[in-house]
């Protein structure tokens, strides 16, 4: 499913929250978002709510910056999030999309393939998604499915998947030739976290709605999944596609620095470059490296 993001009753004046300056729009920010962040690690109060909040606005103000220099110069941008079940893939896109235009920026999120898919070029369903000029397309999963979810809980075939590897490497290079901006991110859970949040997802009324049979054998599969993600980050990170790692056991910690490394490898004008330096503990460039110093989560 592709949608435009939609206006809140809190952008009505201009995009923006109401007085979001001062110790006024503080509160206000962190009330709105008080409920979610109850279920956060313990390990989140290492970064106060208010800290956390003022932070974010900050480098929202700097991706609506982002989004008028792309609309000027009438760029295309394109970012992948992928990670395993409950790894927060949700919640970063809305703390990116929050304040962002809804006529530019798109959220793109695939259901089950139709009969039709199935049959057809695999990557076929996803190319009416891609951003034209002016445009933000945010991917929640992505063809990355065939190397994930689809490998491991067979719903391709070897073949298909091998052939999935091989092709995506060029795939992602003719959208980087023709002009595409893509970032590919791959955010990072720990098992004892994953286990955490989806557990609290099936009890919270509100967040039900994400529950799927999949979630329910994650836990099961996890060296399977560990094994999928390092063979799709060993074969796929690639010179003009390289992939980036956001430790996301910490919500806080990885959206800020996730919206920070966006930020960093983008050209605007006004960028505040100190503003937008990521924490290299929290978001790095894959490597074999990571694989071989067990820098992921095993």
């Amino acid at each position: 499913m592709s949608k435009k993001i939609g206006k809140s009753e809190k952008s009505k004046k201009g995009g923006h929250w109401p007085d979001r300056g001062g110790h006024a729009g503080a509160v206000a920010r962190r009330d709105a978002r008080a409920a979610e962040d109850e279920g956060e690690t313990s390990t989140d109060v290492s970064l106060s709510r208010e800290d956390y909040e003022s932070r974010l606005y900050a480098l929202q103000v700097e991706l609506v910056k982002l989004q008028r220099h792309f609309i000027e110069c009438g760029d295309r941008i394109l970012i992948l999030l992928e990670g395993r079940d409950a790894a927060g893939k949700d919640g970063s896109i809305k703390r990116i999309v929050e304040h962002l235009s809804p006529r530019e920026t798109r959220v793109v999120a695939l259901g089950k393939p139709s009969d039709r898919e199935r049959v057809g070029w695999y990557f076929q369903r996803y190319v009416p998604h891609l951003p034209v000029a002016e445009e933000l397309v945010l991917f929640n999963r992505s063809w990355y499915n065939r190397a994930g979810v689809g490998h491991v809980m067979g719903f391709c075939t070897p073949e298909e998947h091998e052939e999935f590897m091989q092709s995506v490497p060029r795939f992602e290079a003719m959208l980087v030739g023709s002009g595409i901006k893509l970032l590919k991110y791959y955010l990072d859970v720990s098992k004892d976290e994953q286990v955490r949040r989806l557990r609290d997802r099936r009890r919270d009324p509100l967040k039900q709605w994400k529950s799927s049979p999949i979630d329910a054998v994650a836990v099961k599969h996890w060296k399977a999944y560990s094994r999928a993600r390092d063979e799709m980050l060993m074969r796929t990170h690639v010179a003009v596609a390289p992939w980036r790692v956001v430790r996301a056991d910490v919500k806080r910690l990885a959206r800020l620095n996730l919206i920070r490394d966006i930020l960093s490898r983008l050209h605007y004008a006004g960028k505040n470059q100190k503003l937008v330096r990521p924490d290299t503990g929290v978001v790095f460039e894959f490597s074999p490296e990571c694989i071989a110093s067990g820098r992921l989560a095993y």
